[in-house]
C-alpha cells in the first residue's frame, strides 16, 4: 500500500475558500488521496474454488504513473498475497486447467511477447511457458462438446468465397518506382519511412525525396483514434470507413471460407455436418449431444452476398426509416445431431422463429431448454427467451421486468441467472422461465462485477464498490447470504477519510419518463446550514453515473459542496429504448430532464439556490455549453472535453458514427439538426464563467471546438480560463497521468470553490499599472 499524500501537498492542491466546517470522524478528501486509492479487476477463480487471482493497480506519485500487479486472495480468508514481482507490470490472470499454473500478462524485458506464467503449486519464478496458450475463446464460440470442432474450411463444394484471395495487392501501382508502396513494404525506396509517413498502396502522391520528406501522409478515411493517435493508411479498399467503419469490409472479407461444423469420430474420422453454402457460428452443442444451435444469416446466403449486400446499404443516403426498421440479420437455427451422423434427409437446419438478431444461446444442464437474448431492432430492448428442445417457438421469460439481461447462465434447479444493470446499480439476478419471477441474488445499491462461482456452485465471488467504498474482493454463498468482505485494501484511507453520503431519488420527467438522480452531501454537513450545489453531466450520452464510487464527486463534497448528478434519457442502465430516447433531441428532452432535477434540489432548505455550478464532460461538455446558453441560474460552469459546433466536431473527430446515427445523417444530409444544436450558434447568450478544460491528444472531441468557445467568450467578456493538458486524451481524468488528473481535480475545486463562495467570489485586487 502506498503511502497517502503529505498535508503539505494536501494543503498545496486545496487553494479553496474556507467552506468546510469542522467534522468529528475523518478528514474530507483532497485531490491529492487519489493517490492513494487501489483497484481491483478481473478476478479469475481457480479450477477447483479455493482461490481468486485479480488485478491490483496502485499509483506511483513519485513516478507519475500507475502500477499493476497480480495477487492472489483464500476465499476461505486471510491476507490477500503479491504473485507477481513488483519491478514490473502485470495484470490479467488466467488459470491452467488443473490449477497449477497461473498465466498473465506483463511487460518484462528480453521477453517473447508478453504472455507470462507463474508455478502456482510450489516456488518459483515468473516464466514464459514454450507455447504460448491459445487465447480463450469467447464464451460459445467453440462446442463444449469435444467431439466437435467449427472450424474454417472445406468450402469448395459450392463454398461461399472459394479460396483465400491472391495476396496482390490489386490494380495498377501508379508507376511508383521500387514497386507499389503500400503501408510495410519490405523494399524500396519508401521502408525506410516511418508509417505516417510512407504512402499507400492507393497513394497517387509520394515524397519527391523519402529522405526529406518526415509528415503524414493519408489516404484512408479512418486516420486518427483516440488514445492511438494517428494511424497509417493501408490504401485497402474499404478501410477504415467514414464513421469508424471496420478495415476489411471489401474483396478479402468476401474471400473468407465458410465457417463449418464438423464431427470428431475417435478414429480421426472427420464428419461434416452442415452445408458449405453459408457460414455456422457460435455453435453450442446440448449437454446431452442430441442437439445443435449454431446462428448464421437469415436467410442461410453466403457470406459474399451479406457483405456486399452491407457494403452497399452503407453508401445509401441515412433514411430514418430504414435504419429504425426491425431487422432480422441473424437467426438460430437447431439441428439434430443423430440425424446428421447417419446423413438421413431429417439432417436440416431448423428456424427458431423469432424476428430479431439472437445472441448467447445456452442450453439447460439438462438439455431440455435453450435460452438466448433477443432485439427486434437496434432501437428496442433486449429481452431474454426460453424454448424447448425441438421446438420452434421461444417465450420472452422476463415478463415486467424492464432492465436488459447480461451474461446469463442456467442453474440446477432450473433458473436462470443473470448479471443485470439496474439503473445505476448491478447485481445477479435469477428468473423462473416458468413463473417469470425474479429475485435479487446480490443486489443493493452498488456495482458490482467479475462474478465468479467455483465448481460446485457453493460460494460467489466478486468485487464490490459503492459511493463511500472504493473496490474489494467480496464472498458469499451461493444465494447471496453470508456476505464477507475479503481484501482490505483500501481500508486505511477508508478509516482516514470521511467519504460523503448520498441521497438517491428517482422523479418523472418529460413523457412521464421515471428518472434516476442522486445528491452527494458536502462534507462535514450540518442541517440548518446552507451549502452550493454543482451539477454534473455524464458523458456518452450513451453511457451511465452509477453506485460506485466517483472520484470527481468525493472531490467536490470534500470541498463542502453538493454534487446533483442524474442519468437523463439516453443513458445505459435501463434498456435500449431509455438509451435511445434522446436520438435527434439532444439538448431537448434529455435538458428537461437534468433541469427538473435541478428544480427539485434548488428548493431544498439545505441549498443554496444562489450558489449552483454545473460540470461535465464529452457528452456533458456539451450540454454544460449548451445550458449556459439557455439559463444564467448557475453562478459557474466547467466544460471537460467540449463540443461547441458540431459541423466542425465531425470533420475532426474519429467518431464521425455517433451524430450519423443520432442526428439522422451526416451534415449535409441534416445541416439544420447539426447547426441548431450547436451552442456556438447561440453563445452570445452566455453569461456564465466557464472553465474549459481541454487535452491536446483528444481525437474523439478535438480541440478545435474548445477553442472556438473559449475565443467567444472572451471576446463577449465572459469570465473564461482554458487549461490544455499535454500528452492526454480523451480518457484523462480516468486513466491520464497521475500529475495532470490530480491537477485537473484541483482546478475543479479552485473554480467552483471561487465563484460559488459564501456571499459571492471575492473580489480581485486591482492590476498593477504597467511600468513605463
Amino acid at each position: 500500500m502506498m503511502a497517502c499524500p503529505s498535508p503539505r501537498l494536501a494543503a498545496a492542491l486545496l487553494l479553496v475558500p474556507a467552506l468546510l466546517p469542522a467534522q468529528s470522524a475523518g478528514r474530507a478528501f483532497t485531490p491529492a488521496d487519489w493517490y492513494c486509492v487501489t483497484q481491483l479487476s478481473a478476478p479469475a477463480r481457480s479450477p477447483d474454488g479455493k482461490s481468486v487471482a485479480f488485478t491490483v493497480t496502485t499509483v506511483n506519485e513519485a513516478g507519475n504513473k500507475r502500477h499493476s500487479e497480480v495477487w492472489l486472495q483464500s476465499v476461505s480468508g486471510g491476507a490477500a498475497r503479491r504473485l507477481t514481482s513488483p519491478g514490473y507490470e502485470s495484470s490479467a490472470p488466467r488459470w491452467s486447467e488443473d490449477g497449477k499454473t497461473l498465466n498473465f500478462t506483463s511487460t518484462r524485458p528480453g521477453g517473447r511477447g508478453t504472455n507470462w506464467a507463474l508455478r502456482v503449486d510450489e516456488v518459483g519464478e515468473a516464466f514464459q511457458p514454450s507455447a504460448t496458450p491459445a487465447a480463450a475463446a469467447p464464451a460459445g464460440s467453440q462446442p463444449t462438446d469435444k467431439r466437435f470442432r467449427i472450424t474454417s474450411g472445406d468450402s469448395a463444394s459450392g463454398g461461399a468465397g472459394g479460396g483465400r484471395g491472391g495476396g496482390g495487392r490489386g490494380g495498377g501501382g501508379g508507376g511508383f518506382p521500387g514497386g507499389v508502396p503500400g503501408a510495410a513494404p519490405a523494399t524500396g525506396p519508401y521502408a525506410a519511412m516511418a508509417p505516417l509517413a510512407r504512402p499507400s498502396a492507393s497513394a497517387i502522391t509520394a515524397p519527391v525525396d523519402p529522405a526529406r520528406f518526415d509528415g503524414m501522409h493519408f489516404t484512408d478515411s479512418r486516420y486518427k483514434a483516440n488514445g492511438n493517435g494517428f494511424v497509417a493508411s493501408t490504401g485497402r479498399a474499404g478501410a477504415g470507413g467514414p464513421g469508424g467503419a471496420p478495415a476489411d469490409t471489401g474483396a478479402a472479407a468476401r474471400a473468407r471460407p465458410a465457417a463449418q461444423l464438423f464431427l470428431q469420430r475417435p478414429g480421426g474420422e472427420r464428419i461434416r455436418l452442415t452445408n458449405a453454402a453459408y457460414s455456422h457460428r457460435t455453435p453450442v452443442v446440448s449437454p446431452n449431444g442430441e442437439w445443435i444451435v449454431f446462428s448464421a444469416d437469415a436467410k442461410l446466403r453466403a457470406d459474399s452476398v451479406v457483405t456486399r449486400e452491407r457494403d452497399s446499404l452503407a453508401k445509401l443516403p441515412f433514411s430514418r426509416k430504414r435504419d429504425e426498421a426491425d431487422r432480422d440479420a441473424t437467426d438460430l437455427f437447431m439441428l439434430p445431431v443423430a440425424a446428421c451422423e447417419a446423413h438421413t434427409a431429417a439432417c436440416v437446419p431448423t428456424r427458431i422463429e423469432y424476428f430479431g438478431d439472437e445472441a448467447g444461446a445456452t442450453w439447460s444442464p439438462d438439455s431440455k431448454q435453450l435460452a438466448f437474448s433477443g432485439r427486434r431492432g437496434r432501437y428496442q430492448s433486449q429481452r431474454l427467451y426460453v424454448l424447448a428442445a425441438g421446438t420452434t417457438k421461444p417465450v420472452d421469460v422476463l415478463g415486467s421486468w424492464k432492465y436488459e439481461p447480461g451474461n446469463f447462465t442456467w442453474w440446477g434447479d432450473g433458473t436462470i441467472r443473470m448479471e443485470t444493470e439496474v439503473g445505476g446499480s448491478s447485481g445477479l439476478y435469477a428468473v423462473n422461465p416458468a413463473t417469470k419471477e425474479i429475485r435479487t441474488i446480490l443486489g443493493g445499491r452498488r456495482r458490482i462485477s467479475g462474478i465468479q462461482y467455483d465448481s460446485a456452485r457453493t460460494t460467489l465471488t466478486y468485487i464490490s464498490t459503492d459511493h463511500t467504498h472504493p473496490t474489494e474482493l467480496y464472498t458469499a454463498d451461493i444465494e447471496g447470504r453470508n456476505e464477507r468482505k475479503l481484501t482490505t485494501f483500501n481500508d486505511a484511507l477508508n478509516k482516514e477519510v470521511a467519504w460523503s453520503e448520498v441521497e438517491f431519488f428517482t422523479y418523472r420527467s418529460v413523457d412521464n419518463l421515471e428518472i434516476e438522480a442522486w445528491l452527494m452531501k458536502p462534507y462535514g454537513y450540518q442541517p440548518g446550514k446552507k451549502y452550493p450545489v454543482v451539477l454534473y453531466i455524464h458523458g456518452g450520452p450513451h453511457s451511465a453515473y452509477g453506485d460506485g464510487w466517483f472520484d470527481e464527486f468525493q472531490n467536490l463534497a470534500g470541498a463542502g459542496m453538493f454534487v446533483l448528478f442524474t442519468n437523463p434519457r439516453g443513458s445505459t442502465g435501463t434498456n435500449t429504448a431509455f438509451t435511445h430516447a434522446s436520438r435527434g433531441d439532444w439538448g431537448g428532452k434529455d435538458y428537461q430532464d437534468i433541469m427538473k432535477a435541478v428544480d427539485i434540489v434548488s428548493v431544498r432548505p439545505d441549498v443554496d439556490s444562489m450558489r449552483m455550478g454545473v460540470s461535465g464532460g464529452s457528452y456533458g461538455g456539451f450540454m454544460t455549453a449548451w445550458i449556459t446558453t439557455k439559463t444564467t441560474r448557475f453562478k459557474a460552469a466547467e466544460a471537460d472535453r467540449m463540443i461547441s459546433d458540431w459541423n466542425a466536431w465531425w470533420g475532426t473527430t474519429d467518431v464521425q458514427s455517433l451524430t450519423n446515427d443520432e442526428f439522422f445523417g451526416k451534415p449535409w444530409e441534416n445541416q439544420v439538426m447539426y447547426d441548431t444544436l450547436s451552442p456556438i450558434r447561440f453563445v452570445k447568450r452566455v453569461k456564465t464563467p466557464t472553465l474549459i478544460v481541454q487535452s491536446e491528444e483528444d481525437h474523439r472531441t478535438p480541440m478545435a471546438t474548445a477553442d472556438m468557445w473559449y475565443m467567444a467568450l472572451k471576446t463577449l467578456n465572459v469570465p473564461a480560463e482554458f487549461v490544455r493538458y499535454p500528452r492526454s486524451n480523451h480518457d484523462l481524468s480516468r486513466t491520464g497521468e497521475p500529475w495532470l488528473l490530480v491537477d485537473r481535480l484541483g482546478r475543479l475545486r479552485q473554480w467552483f470553490g471561487h465563484w460559488l463562495a459564501e456571499g459571492g467570489p471575492p473580489v480581485a485586487a486591482a492590476p498593477k499599472a504597467a511600468a513605463p
